[in-house]
């Protein structure tokens, strides 16, 4: 029986926890594991009060460790979310509309009091099978289409 090590998993387009305190992604084997993630950075919270804007950003996190990690955000199987307003749900689901091109993830969405730190108001976790997603595309056909139709396509910002 072989047992598959763990490895952290970074990329430079997220900002690392302080030392000691939490990974942000681990990876055994095909598994990985990516911690909340908020939309939080270096500049404050990106996205302001906008559910939709902080969401996405959130996404562009999780993709990037997927990528560091060798896979497709087709490869996330298990997603929660975690949001301070339930009732803007819509918007929470329109942007992760945005980040897959395949069957969504098993997902769960929360409603909590209040986040890690002020102005946050959408965290998510993923779990994710590297290799299991198929083709390496990371944004939806209805995604591309919504894009042309709201007047082009935007750059994604980073």
């Amino acid at each position: 029986m072989t047992i598959e090590r763990r490895r952290r998993v970074s990329s430079p387009h997220v900002p690392e926890p302080p030392p000691g305190t939490f990974s942000r992604a681990i990876q055994v084997g095909n598994q990985l594991f990516v911690a909340g993630m908020t939309a939080n950075s270096p500049g404050g919270v990106e996205g302001g009060d906008s559910m939709y804007e902080q969401t996405r950003a959130v996404f562009r996190k999780i993709q990037h460790l997927v990528d560091a990690a060798g896979g497709t955000m087709n490869d996330v199987v298990k997603m929660t979310g975690f949001v301070t307003d339930i009732s803007r749900r819509d918007d929470y689901l329109r942007a992760r509309r945005d980040f897959f091109t395949a069957d969504p993830p098993a997902s769960t969405l929360v409603e909590v009091s209040a986040l890690a730190a002020p102005g946050l108001i959408v965290e998510v976790e993923v779990m994710a099978m590297i290799g299991s997603g198929g083709a390496k595309a990371s944004v939806s056909k209805r995604a591309t289409a919504a894009r042309l139709k709201r007047g082009g396509a935007r750059k994604a910002r980073r």
